[in-house]
C-alpha cells in the first residue's frame, strides 16, 4: 500500500451538466442538492476522505463561484490543515494566453504544475458527478498487484445502457484488451466508471504527447487510453460491486433520490452507503416540524422544514415550508421552496427557491420527471 501522500486525487467538476437543464443554470452540476442535505459532491469528495487520501485537486470552470465556494479549504470533508490539502483549479491566464479546460485530459494536462508540485506515484481522476460509496484504497492494491499503467474502476451495466459509457472487454486477467467510448453496438457490458489510477510517470507522458496532437479530443475515453492500448500499456479493470449511479439526467437524479427511501435499510444503496460518513455542509437550522394535521409517509425531511400539509414517498430539503391543503408524493423538493396552499406535487423536482402558484398541479409521471425551475410555476 502506498504511503500517505503518494496519492494525490484529481476530482472532475467542471461540467456543465446540460441534461439537468434547468437545475444547473446556476451551478455546474457537482453542486446541484441531493438527498434533502447533500450535495453531489460531497460523495466522491467523502469518498476520498474515507480513504485517507489527503490532497486533492478540483478543477471546477462552469459557473464555479457557488461551487468554489462551497469546497473552500476542504473542511467539511476534513480535508485541511498543515498534513492534507483541497485545491480549486480553475483554467488559468498564462503568458501562452487563456483557455478553457477542453476536455477531461486537457483539464489535468492543464494542472501538472500542481502534480509536479506534489510528486505523486500514482494520480487517482474522479468525476464529480456520481452517487456511490467506493474505498480507493481497494483499487490502488488492485493497481499495484496488477502493475499496471493504468486501472479503471468498472461496473457491469444493462445492454441498454451500455451506448451511455466508455465499454471495455477485459482477458481471463482483467486486463483490459478493447476499448470503445459510448459504442452504438456495445461489444460487452462493462462499463468505465470515469475512476482512474495513473502511474503519475505514464500519466504525465501521456498527456503530453496528446497535447501535441491537433487531432485529440483531449479526453481519456476518446484519446488517452485508446491511444495507451495500441501502445501495449498495461491497463487492468478494476470491477467495482455495490451502488452506483451516473445522475447527470433529471430522471436519473431522481431515482437516486428515490433509492434513498427503497425498501428501507435493505435497499441497494444503503447497505453501500451504511458505515460511511457523508460530510457535507451544516445548514445550522433549527429541527423540522411536522404539524399536527400533517401527514408525513416514507419520505427524509431535513431540518428547517415546515410541514402542514401531506407528504408521501418524497425527499424534502432544509428550510422547505409546506403549506396546509398542499399534497407532495414522488417528489425532491430542493432547499428554500414554498409550497403553497392547495398544491398538489407528484413526480416532480422542484429545484431551489422555485416560486409555486396557490392551487396549482404539477404532475409529472415515473417515466417523465417534471421539472419546476425558478418562477416556471407562474
Amino acid at each position: 500500500m502506498a504511503n500517505e501522500n503518494e496519492v494525490v486525487a484529481m476530482l472532475l467538476a467542471g461540467g456543465k451538466g446540460t441534461r439537468l437543464k434547468d437545475l444547473t443554470k446556476k451551478s455546474a452540476k457537482p453542486g446541484v442538492p441531493f438527498g434533502g442535505k447533500y450535495r453531489i459532491i460531497d460523495f466522491p469528495m467523502s469518498n476520498i476522505a474515507n480513504s485517507d487520501i489527503n490532497i486533492v485537486g478540483v478543477m471546477t470552470q462552469y459557473e464555479s463561484t457557488f461551487l468554489n465556494s462551497y469546497i473552500g479549504n476542504g473542511d467539511k470533508w476534513g480535508l485541511n490543515g498543515v498534513r492534507a490539502l483541497t485545491a480549486t483549479l480553475t483554467p488559468r491566464q498564462t503568458e501562452q494566453g487563456s483557455n478553457w479546460y477542453n476536455g477531461t485530459a486537457d483539464a489535468i494536462y492543464q494542472n501538472i504544475d500542481f502534480l509536479d508540485e506534489q510528486n505523486p506515484r500514482y494520480v487517482l481522476i474522479l468525476s464529480g458527478d456520481h452517487i456511490y460509496k467506493m474505498d480507493y484504497r481497494k483499487m490502488l492494491s488492485s493497481h499495484i498487484k496488477a502493475e499496471a499503467d493504468l486501472t479503471i474502476a468498472v461496473i457491469d451495466v444493462s445492454l441498454k445502457e451500455a451506448s451511455r459509457f466508455g465499454i471495455l472487454k477485459t482477458d481471463e486477467n482483467g486486463d483490459v484488451t478493447a476499448f470503445i467510448e459510448k459504442p452504438k453496438n456495445p461489444p460487452s457490458t462493462l462499463a468505465s466508471m470515469g475512476i482512474y489510477i495513473f502511474n503519475y510517470d505514464v500519466l504525465r507522458r501521456e498527456l503530453i504527447k496528446d497535447a501535441k496532437n491537433p487531432q485529440s479530443n483531449r479526453d481519456f475515453g476518446q484519446d488517452i487510453i485508446p491511444e495507451m492500448l495500441r501502445n501495449q500499456n498495461k491497463i487492468h479493470a478494476y470491477t467495482f460491486q455495490g451502488y452506483w449511479k451516473d445522475v447527470g439526467t433529471v430522471n436519473s437524479l431522481w431515482e437516486a433520490n428515490m433509492d434513498l427511501l427503497a425498501s428501507g435499510l435493505d435497499s441497494e444503496i444503503y447497505r453501500d452507503l451504511d458505515g460511511l460518513t457523508i460530510y457535507t455542509e451544516d445548514t445550522k437550522s433549527v429541527p423540522q416540524y411536522i404539524g399536527k394535521n400533517a401527514k408525513v409517509i416514507d419520505s427524509i425531511v431535513n431540518q428547517g422544514a415546515i410541514i402542514l400539509g401531506e407528504v408521501y414517498h418524497s425527499i424534502i430539503s432544509n428550510e422547505v415550508f409546506i403549506a396546509e391543503d398542499a399534497t407532495v408524493s414522488d417528489s425532491v423538493i430542493m432547499p428554500n421552496v414554498i409550497i403553497p396552499e392547495a398544491a398538489t406535487i407528484e413526480y416532480a423536482i422542484i429545484d431551489s427557491e422555485a416560486v409555486l402558484h396557490t392551487g396549482a398541479s404539477y404532475i409529472g409521471t415515473a417515466d417523465n420527471i417534471l421539472l419546476i425551475h425558478g418562477k416556471d410555476g407562474f
